[in-house]
């Protein structure tokens, strides 16, 4: 299995951050528009609605990780969390790889570079504790390490 290290990640985490803040700006958009343009952006309300949007951000990759190990940015790159037998990851493992994120992501995500460069396995802390990894999705017909692959026959 090839292992992914930092820039991959990083890209698709770019990825998965700019589709999240899209969709959130839309639905804050919309908020705006139906107060009549009057939006609380210190206080209790931005208190509650940066709380609630960072709920929904971590069961982004909760949820996505826990039933296909994969995120759309992660699918974009053809990347995929997977345990570190090869099997495919359940929700148990997302969650726990996910809440410590917030760990790894410490220091705009040095934590987390820091401790997939220096892990054998390219493994955040995250993945060290749900005993994951993340590999590249390689379709098993094209996975020539895969024991009994062959090469695809058909003709470019």
């Amino acid at each position: 299995m090839d292992r992914v290290g930092v820039g991959p990640r990083a890209l698709a985490l770019i990825i998965d951050s700019l589709i999240f803040v899209l969709g959130a700006c839309c639905v804050l958009l919309l908020i705006s528009l139906g107060s009549g343009g009057e939006f609380e952006t210190t206080g209790g309300p931005a208190w509650g609605i940066n709380a609630l949007f960072t709920l929904l951000y971590l069961a982004y990759f909760i949820v996505l990780e826990g039933t296909s190990g994969t995120t759309l940015g992660k699918r974009v790159l053809k990347l995929k969390v997977v345990k570190v037998d090869g099997s495919p990851i359940d929700m148990r493992e997302s969650v726990i790889r996910n809440v410590l994120r917030f760990v790894d992501g410490l220091f705009s995500y040095l934590v987390g570079a820091i401790l997939i460069w220096t892990n054998p396995n390219k493994q955040r802390l995250g993945d060290r504790v749900a005993n994951t990894i993340v590999v590249r999705n390689v379709p098993a017909e094209f996975d020539i390490t895969t024991p009994g692959a062959t090469a695809p026959t058909e003709r470019f």
